[in-house]
């Protein structure tokens, strides 16, 4: 079942969700900050950061560290702490549709700001910011099929570097049907069917070298295509 998910949403096209290669900082402002969001193409070059998100160096680099996982369950803050190669060899694998979420663990951004500090410096982040806010950074790797179910948050970016992640994404008025322990594949495979055209979420799916930009307190679930390395930029 999960092959034929992720094959069948791999490439669908985005729905009402622009791509734009030229967008200025004004409008940025005026067109997607506040309203809704959007893909930005060739805004940074991230390949310096790319080579350096290779499985061969962060095992070289980040191997011994310990990282602190979360679960895969929308309302739950269980933490569970190993070391980053443990995970990368024993818990980096392909999404089971038949796990609860607070049986899947995912490494996403509960990472060591300084431990981390000599691979962030190489990041450069999307440049348009806004006022009031500053940047943090949250770093993933996870595996086909795994994702982080419906939640919302403030505004913020998301940037693949290795793999897919496709996206689903509802305005903060537009509550999602989901269940806070389903996985987003086990969401894609029982509840996204059923919904009506009008209850469907925007959604896209995030190539590497591109940036989704998602304004605050919009409701949105992920679900990584291929075994996926990504940063996010949120603004606080």
């Amino acid at each position: 079942m999960p092959a034929v998910l992720l094959a069948g949403g791999g490439f669908r096209r985005c729905r009402h969700v622009e791509r734009r290669a030229d967008l200025t900082y004004a409008e940025f402002v005026q067109q997607y900050a506040f309203v809704r969001p959007v893909i930005l193409q060739g805004l940074t070059d991230n390949s310096r950061f790319r080579a350096l998100c290779s499985r061969e160096r962060l095992l070289a680099s980040f191997g011994d560290r310990v990282v602190r996982l979360s679960t895969a369950n929308t309302y739950s803050y269980q933490k569970v702490d190993l070391p980053f190669q443990e995970y990368v060899e024993q818990l980096l694998h392909p999404q089971d549709p038949t796990s609860l979420g607070n049986d899947t663990l995912y490494f996403f951004g509960d990472n060591n700001f300084t431990e981390w500090a000599s691979l962030f410096r190489h990041y450069s982040p999307p440049p348009f910011g806004l006022l009031g806010t500053a940047p943090a950074y949250s770093f993933g790797i996870a595996g086909a099929g795994s994702g982080v179910p419906f939640h919302w948050h403030g505004p913020g970016y998301s940037e693949v570097i290795y793999g897919r992640k496709r996206w689903f994404l509802y305005p903060p008025e537009k509550t999602p049907e989901f269940h806070p322990n389903k996985t987003t594949l086990a969401w894609l495979r029982d509840t996204y069917p059923t919904l009506p055209p009008s209850a469907r979420p925007l959604e896209c799916t995030i190539q590497a070298g591109e940036v989704l930009y998602f304004p605050d307190r919009w409701w949105h679930a992920t679900l990584n295509l291929d075994t996926s390395v990504f940063i996010s930029t949120f603004l606080g």
